[in-house]
Formats: C-alpha cells, sequence, structure tokens
C-alpha cells in the first residue's frame, strides 16, 4: 500500500520546506519534490506536515475509572488532536505497579490500533511512596519511565532509590513535584484571587521545594529526572541553574499553564482547576519565555478526564483536572500566532524532544526511512469544539463550546489513516 501526500509544507524541528511524501506500509520512503504513483493520494494543499505528536503525560483512566475514560476513548482523543503517541501515568486502579498491568495496558491500546502505547510505570507499590516497584520487569513488559503522578513521592529516600534503578535500566523518573505539607487543602494558586474568592491557596514554593530536592538527587544518584507540569516562574530558574550545573534534568509544560491563569477562577469554574495550578501572569509569561529560549524540553497535556459529578459540584469538592489531548494544537499554534515559538519549535516540543527523551529512534521526524506517523494540521480552520468533535468520556474542559483556530486534518499512524476531520474516523 503506497500513499502520498503532495503539496503540504513539511515542518521538521530543524527545516521546513514544501515537498512530497511517499509512503509505503508503515514507513516514510520518500520526500520529493516528484508527484509520484500511490494507491492513495491526500492533497495537504494550505496544510502543516508534522511529525506524529508525542504526548509525554496523559491520563486515561483505564484500568480502574473506564467512566471517565479508557485506553479506547483516550486513543481516539489522542488521534483526534494529532498525537500518534501518548504515555499514560500509573495513577489507575489498580495502580500500574507491575508488569502484568503494563502488558494488558499495551494490549489493549494494540486492539484499538490508532496510537503506540508506552506505559509510565509507578515508582512505588500503590503509589504509597514506601517502596520502589520492580522497574526491571516492568521495562521488560514497555514500561518507558516511573512517576507516581498525582502524588509526590515524599521520601528522599525512596526517591534517591528510583533515580538509582531507572538510570541501571536505561530509563528515567517524571516528577510531580508537590511539597503536601505546604498544601493546606489548596484547591488553587496562593494569592490575590485567592483571596478574593475565598478559597485556600497553593504556594508556588510547595512546587519549588519538591522541584529542588529532586534535582539535587538527580545530581547525587547521575540519574534522569524530568519535572512534570512545570507551573511556576522560580521552578524555571531552578532548573536553568540545574541544566547550567550539568545535572540530568527535563522539564515539560501544559498548554493550560501557557495559555490561562488563575483569574479565570473568578466565577469559580471548576474546569480551571487542576493540580499544579493555575498561577499569575508573570508564571504564564515566564513559561513562554522558556518555551521559546529552549529551557523547556517538552510540551504535554496533562490530560485528565473527570466525570461531570467530579466537576459539577462546590469548588472545594471539585476534582483537579483538565481535558487537554484534543486543544493540544490549536493552544499551541496560537503561541506560534503571538510570535513566542515558531513552527520549527513546536515540532521541536511535541515531537523531536520526546522522541529523544525516550530514545524512540525512527519517531519525531519526518524523514526518509522513519515510521510513517505523521499529522497534517489545517492552521486556518475555524471551527466549535463541541460535544460532537470531543472524542472523550468526559467534558471537563473550559473551552467545550468555544470557536478554536487550527485542528489535525489528518492523523496518520504507520501508514494508516486514523483520524480524518470531517469525516470522524473512529
Amino acid at each position: 500500500m503506497k500513499t502520498l501526500i503532495k503539496n503540504g509544507l513539511i515542518i521538521n524541528h530543524d527545516s521546513s520546506k514544501k515537498a512530497n511524501i511517499l509512503i509505503e506500509n508503515d514507513k516514510i520512503v520518500k520526500i520529493t519534490d516528484e508527484i509520484l504513483e500511490a494507491d492513495k493520494i491526500i492533497d495537504a494543499k494550505n496544510m502543516l506536515v508534522m511529525p506524529g505528536l508525542i504526548d509525554m503525560h496523559v491520563h486515561f483512566r483505564d484500568p480502574g475509572y473506564e467512566y471517565k475514560d479508557d485506553i479506547n476513548s483516550g486513543s481516539e482523543c489522542a488521534v483526534a488532536g494529532g498525537v500518534t503517541t501518548a504515555l499514560p501515568m500509573a495513577n489507575t486502579n489498580p495502580v500500574n505497579d507491575n508488569a502484568a498491568i503494563t502488558r494488558d495496558m499495551i494490549q489493549k491500546a494494540k486492539r484499538r490500533g490508532l496510537i503506540d502505547l508506552l506505559p509510565i510505570g509507578a515508582i512505588s507499590k500503590s503509589l504509597k511512596g514506601e517502596g520502589i516497584t520492580e522497574m526491571g520487569d516492568m521495562i521488560s513488559a514497555g514500561a518507558v519511565a516511573f512517576s507516581d503522578d498525582g502524588l509526590p513521592v515524599s521520601s528522599s529516600d525512596v526517591m534517591r532509590a528510583a533515580l538509582e534503578y531507572s538510570k541501571h535500566f536505561g530509563s528515567f523518573v517524571i516528577s510531580h513535584c508537590e511539597d503536601c505539607s505546604m498544601c493546606r487543602s489548596g484547591v488553587m494558586h496562593e494569592g490575590k484571587v485567592s483571596a478574593i474568592l475565598g478559597l485556600k491557596g497553593m504556594a508556588r514554593e510547595k512546587e519549588e521545594i519538591m522541584a529542588s530536592r529532586d534535582m539535587l538527587l538527580a545530581k547525587l544518584t547521575g540519574g534522569h529526572i524530568h519535572i512534570a507540569h512545570v507551573s511556576s516562574e522560580y521552578s524555571l530558574k531552578l532548573i536553568k541553574r540545574a541544566k547550567e550545573d550539568g545535572i540530568n534534568v527535563t522539564c515539560e509544560a501544559t498548554p493550560h499553564h501557557f495559555s490561562f491563569t488563575d483569574e479565570c477562577l473568578m466565577d469559580y469554574n471548576t474546569n480551571f482547576k487542576m493540580s499544579p495550578p493555575l498561577r499569575e501572569e508573570s508564571d504564564k509569561l515566564a513559561i513562554r519565555k522558556a518555551l521559546k529560549d529552549g529551557l523547556i524540553d517538552v510540551i504535554a497535556t496533562d490530560h485528565a478526564p473527570h466525570n461531570v459529578d467530579d466537576k459539577f459540584t462546590e469548588f472545594d469538592k471539585a476534582s483537579f483536572g483538565i481535558l487537554g489531548l484534543q486543544t493540544l494544537i490549536p493552544l499551541t499554534l496560537k503561541l506560534v500566532e503571538e510570535d513566542v515559538i515558531d513552527l520549527n519549535d513546536m515540532v521541536r516540543l511535541t515531537s523531536f524532544n520526546p522522541a529523544k527523551i525516550l530514545n524512540l529512534k525512527n519517531k519525531g521526524e519526518i524523514k526518509e526511512g522513519f515510521l510513517a506517523d505523521i499529522t497534517i494540521i489545517d492552521p486556518n480552520l475555524e471551527y466549535m469544539y463541541d460535544e460532537f468533535l470531543n472524542k472523550s468520556k468526559s467534558l471537563n474542559s473550559p473551552l467545550l463550546g468555544k470557536k478554536l483556530k487550527g485542528i489535525a486534518f489528518i492523523t496518520i499512524k504507520s501508514g494508516k489513516i486514523v483520524w480524518e476531520y470531517p469525516d470522524f474516523i473512529a
């Protein structure tokens, strides 16, 4: 089976050019100015042709919370958002803390056949933070990194062991940076807005303290620490210093943290309630600058579906989390439109760097011989992000019902079209 993508603007992390792409079976076999014969021809005129996006931080809620989302619906959200590789976190029920669950998650995704699912294994058994999991067994089963995301690892000794063992297996640790002793039952960022609303706040320092500790432990062990969902301006200063000192640290930012601030909570909209919380304008601007400067390595969605009952309640009781997979492209393209980053940066942050961090040799670039994981984006299409377009079982996005610009028009996984707008291939 041969597929030709013609007339598109190919965007890689280091180059942009108009050319045609010939796909044979699951590989990119030729990039050329010629119009070649093919069984299927896709006209990508006026569109951007990017490597399939790689989301290093999602929650598919499977096993255990399938009423919120599951691996099938999560995969459908992913490809509708241009994501061809996704890394689900381990805070499922039961927790993904053993090889059997890791294998089962991968098999479910293979049966659906839309994405490559690369599970994140738990650092500690049952996320209790009391001792590390059998990392070697989980890596053999297909786990690619380790995190207790949703909860911090409070014990420095356990985190040290996780960094040592993950390094031994050529893997790394993803840190949910939160000093729980400082949470104080907070439900949003501690600042002017929380005072006005009368809601308990969470200080930036609860993130900064734990980020500091984990980077110091990476310094001690030589292990690789990846700081998840950075939300604080000072956290970025700490990460910059650690990188300058040669500590093996990478980090990610989410679209909601570079797009919104705590002022969005003035009407108590629980769909803006998340952890870490939306912070102040200065933090948002610092994240944007760090994306532009290359300090932040990855954009990841932290896609966190919740049932309507989890959100349609008093603010204090509402769950933390926001949908993210299908709004990744429009929110990131808005950064491009506002000259914060360029299109090459977008590929670097959403595909090339994740592939490099994960040591995925045949992904992250549109290149001859690479896997044909490709996202064709219409950057100018304006549309309503509504319940018909939303592929999640959940509705917890403040952008639902809003007009967005820019969408994955066609998503190709291993040479196969797995999503096409507006035909809604499921």
